[in-house]
């Protein structure tokens, strides 16, 4: 994946980590802190510059984190009932739960949308609430660029400090970005697992 990554920022330049990021945000198994770290190293060795990077990083986050968006909005929450009340085990929710997430976005999505720029698990998903509450696009583009920019100079900021030892990157942020996935494999498993309607408590 790295080697992948590498070759596209060396062919595409800015429009490659555009394009790496706007796919980070629909496919999340691509991380972005392997994309903006070695957009950092490319930064050090003088290949680009620390500023049109995180403009095309953070460029490609918004276009990402717009379909989904998009797609909350198009579809709303109302025709999400059908599929809740038949599928609700798996995403260990209720109605009620998704009404109550429909109501919080409608009032202080603003800030979850800034604050959940900067949480791996979090960041691309919520954009899918925030369209189903129709909260106004300007907003939610707002919002997620202010986070996104501020993420995105912290991951070029340190592939820029690694400079060309992208190996002492990686050994810290592999380790932890894996750690995160199981946890919330698992804890995810045991919600399923342990779930009841609240008919049946």
């Amino acid at each position: 994946m790295t080697d992948i990554i590498v070759n596209l920022i060396a062919w595409g330049g800015y429009f490659g980590i555009f394009l790496l990021m706007a796919l980070e945000n629909i496919l999340p198994p691509i991380p972005s802190e392997v994309i903006m770290g070695l957009g950092g190293i490319a930064v050090a060795r003088g290949q680009m510059e620390i500023v049109p990077l995180v403009v095309a990083g953070t460029a490609g986050t918004v276009a990402g984190n717009f379909f989904w968006y998009e797609l909350g909005r198009r579809v709303g929450y109302q025709r999400f009932k059908p599929l809740v009340d038949r599928h609700g085990r798996w995403a260990a929710v209720e109605w009620c739960d998704v009404e109550h997430i429909h109501e919080f976005f409608r009032t202080r999505g603003q800030w979850i949308i800034f604050v959940f720029r900067f949480m791996p698990a979090f960041r691309t998903i919520v954009s899918l609430p925030a369209g189903m509450a129709h909260m106004p696009r300007w907003k939610f583009m707002l919002w997620t660029a202010g986070g996104s920019a501020i993420w995105n100079c912290i991951l070029a900021g340190a592939g820029y400090y690694f400079g060309s030892n992208f190996q002492q990157l990686d050994r810290y942020v592999g380790p932890v970005s894996i750690a995160l996935i199981v946890v919330i494999l698992l804890l995810y498993g045991w919600r399923v697992l342990t779930w009841k309607p609240r008919a049946q408590r």
